[in-house]
């Protein structure tokens, strides 16, 4: 499956993710630097592997290519460091982030880099991470951060290995072409195995496709049924980025109040700011997008490799205008979703990933990318959503508290938009990353997704505040039952002659018990 991203690569559609970590120096005890963090990696090379290790390619491309520890490993060519223009808003730092998006990684290297950004507002710093989805997914991504953050602003350093790590020599050709040979020569008996699989995997979908249907349960979501948008089609190297925020415990509001998930409310706040940037661009289908979700397989497969994920597809529905249609809609989407990706089974990617001829995928990759093929078929999906869970404590980096964790995935040919939202320390920060030519205004979305989880968050709080009224009226009714009545006054009985003081007599014994009724009362 790694292997599959590198082939997948071509010079428009970058197959690396970036990180935006937005930090604040004024908690680091000593003053903040470049060479303090550049201090921070070296201390920690030991724990970040995928920083180690670079690529060699098999001779003939015969099988695929092998990470070793890279040899002439230099920190130099990995870390660099840049000022952002004035004022240093994030508008600012977005256009960094684009640009060092925009370029691809040298394969001849460890394939990673850091660039520290000065000069942002409040005295604030950015740390910008490119790394190869080759070399990590959503779940090694948290390992990373884990290794490479602390709990505490003067936490002490790792401790060293008890042997540092050491660089391999490069395998000659010959000693990559046996292995390679050998490794093919295994193939046949895991392509029975793959095959055995894959059957069991149709079966379930066709039983479940085949299967009695509900009326009021959607189909599920199938690659190729989306709509054409501005987006759809040929990509370009150029990427843009804007950066958005949500709160997650508004998120826990919706999705309790409504009886859904948190992925959910993120999909329909996606969907909102999508509909609303459609409709501005006079682009708004009357159909929905078919977005694809990533789902992490990690502990639910027995292939090996750093990437083990799968694929689901969801609509989003762009038509409907009624925010809580939409988040009803795709409450119902995302269970025929999980229901089908499970029939498909968390080894199937997996499977046929591994045996994909490297050299006739990638060449086929970029075939399809110089003839701009994407534009001539209806699209695969119209985009990526991702959601990423986060930390949800603080955490420092050389000291300085991280603000903000903002990701970025990879365009695809023929998606031009990335929409990852990660968890952290109560927030939620959402990325957009589309193609500068086929997404202008990329801030519209990141602002919309915002401004759409508000709405929702008042929405739960009607409903809430509905909920609470209703239930409070059979309380009502039960207190007035139990109150005790007034007592009634009687009429004036008539004077009979000669019971005149019988009649006053009577009225004073009866006063008093009148008073109390009225204190208590």
């Amino acid at each position: 499956m790694d292997a599959s991203f590198l082939y997948m690569e071509t010079p428009s559609a970058h197959a690396h993710v970036v990180g935006t970590m937005v930090l604040d120096p004024s908690t680091s005890p000593v003053a903040y630097s470049f060479e303090r963090v550049v201090d921070l990696i070296l201390e920690r090379l030991h724990l970040l592997a995928p920083f180690r290790r670079r690529l060699v390619t098999v001779p003939f491309q015969i099988s695929h290519p092998l990470w070793i520890e890279d040899p002439d490993f230099d920190i130099e060519n990995h870390m660099h460091r840049t000022v952002v223009r004035a004022p240093g808003s994030m508008h600012e730092l977005a256009e960094i982030v684009g640009d060092i998006a925009s370029r691809p990684l040298d394969r001849t290297r460890p394939l990673w880099e850091l660039w520290l950004v000065e000069g942002l507002e409040d005295g604030h710093l950015a740390m910008v991470t490119k790394m190869h989805h080759a070399a990590i997914d959503g779940v090694t991504g948290a390992d990373l951060m884990a290794h490479l953050f602390d709990l505490a602003p003067d936490a002490e350093p790792p401790p060293a290995p008890a042997q540092p790590w050491q660089p391999d020599t490069i395998p000659g050709d010959l000693e990559l072409a046996v292995d390679a040979l050998r490794h093919v020569t295994g193939n046949p008996a895991r392509m029975v195995k793959v095959l055995r699989r894959t059957v069991k995997s149709v079966a379930d979908v066709v039983q479940q496709r085949s299967g009695p249907t509900d009326p009021d349960k959607p189909t599920p979501a199938m690659p190729f049924t989306a709509p054409r948008v501005r987006w759809s089609g040929a990509i370009t190297p150029h990427r843009v980025v804007a950066f958005g925020k949500a709160t997650l415990d508004d998120m826990r509001l919706v999705k309790s109040t409504f009886g859904t998930t948190v992925n959910d409310v993120v999909l329909a706040a996606c969907t909102m700011t999508l509909r609303r940037y459609l409709a501005a661009h006079d682009d708004l289908p009357d159909q929905p997008l078919v977005c694809s979700v990533p789902v992490s397989v990690h502990g639910k497969t027995d292939q090996a490799g750093t990437n083990q994920v799968s694929t689901m597809f969801v609509r989003l529905p762009v038509q409907l205008d009624d925010p809580l249609e939409v988040l009803r809609t795709i409450n119902a989407e995302t269970k025929e979703a999980k229901i089908m990706q499970s029939a498909i089974g968390a080894d199937t990617l997996q499977d046929f990933a591994q045996f994909i001829p490297p050299t006739l995928f990638n060449r086929a990759m970029r075939l399809y990318s110089n003839l701009n093929l994407a534009d001539r078929h209806r699209p695969v999906h119209n985009l990526i959503v991702s959601n990423v869970p986060g930390p949800p404590i603080p955490l420092f980096a050389a000291g300085a508290q991280v603000k903000g964790v903002f990701p970025f995935g990879p365009l695809l040919e023929g998606a031009g938009l990335n929409l990852t939202v990660l968890s952290n320390m109560g927030h939620v920060d959402f990325g957009v990353i589309g193609c500068r030519e086929t997404v202008p205004d990329v801030w519209d979305i990141a602002d919309g997704f915002g401004a759409a989880v508000l709405e929702l968050r008042k929405l739960a709080e009607q409903a809430a505040g509905a909920t609470d009224d209703r239930a409070s009226e059979p309380a009502a009714k039960a207190a007035k039952a139990t109150t005790p009545a007034t007592p009634a006054k009687r009429a004036p009985a008539r004077k009979a002659p000669g019971a005149a003081p019988a009649t006053k007599a009577a009225a004073k014994k009866a006063a008093p018990p009148a008073k109390k009724t009225a204190k208590r009362r």
